[in-house]
């Protein structure tokens, strides 16, 4: 078997709770790793959602976590973006689960900017909110004591 959790790193963006408003996420440093891919954790939706009553989730992206712009297509991979930076969508239509197991869903980056961040946006009237998170997993470290992976138990 090989060691994954030496080769990667995490950050969390939106910390994981009953969302029903808009949230912007914290920007996560991808300084010396070059690749990333953005993590939506839904639990069981708390409110009936629908084409009026929803959650957006989106990407963006900053040199400097000051200024941060929305991502493109040509910075993701694994998913179609809208022109705002959204990448997901959950307007009832099986994103939530209805038991508690929840759902994940993931946007891979491949843009050129140090941060990122997870931004959701919500429509509708929400009493109850729904369980979402969003983190980030940073792999391929620039640097490292051992580039190569290691195999145990092999």
């Amino acid at each position: 078997m090989y060691d994954l959790s030496n080769k990667i790193a995490t950050g969390i963006s939106v910390k994981s709770a009953v969302i029903n408003s808009n949230t912007t996420g914290s920007g996560v440093d991808l300084d010396g790793y070059n690749s990333a891919v953005m993590i939506v954790n839904v639990g069981a939706e708390g409110v009936t959602l629908s084409g009026s009553v929803y959650f957006e989730v989106a990407i963006e992206h900053s040199d400097d976590n000051s200024t941060f712009t929305a991502c493109t297509q040509a910075n993701i991979v694994d998913g179609t973006i809208a022109s705002s930076g959204i990448f997901y969508k959950i307007d009832g239509s099986g994103e939530g689960d209805p038991d508690t197991t929840g759902k994940i869903y993931r946007v891979g980056y491949v843009g050129a900017k140090r941060y990122i961040r997870g931004v959701i946006t919500k429509t509708g009237t929400m009493a109850t909110g729904t369980p979402l998170g969003v983190f980030v997993i940073k792999g391929n470290a620039r640097h490292s004591a051992d580039n190569a992976f290691t195999a145990h138990n092999a």
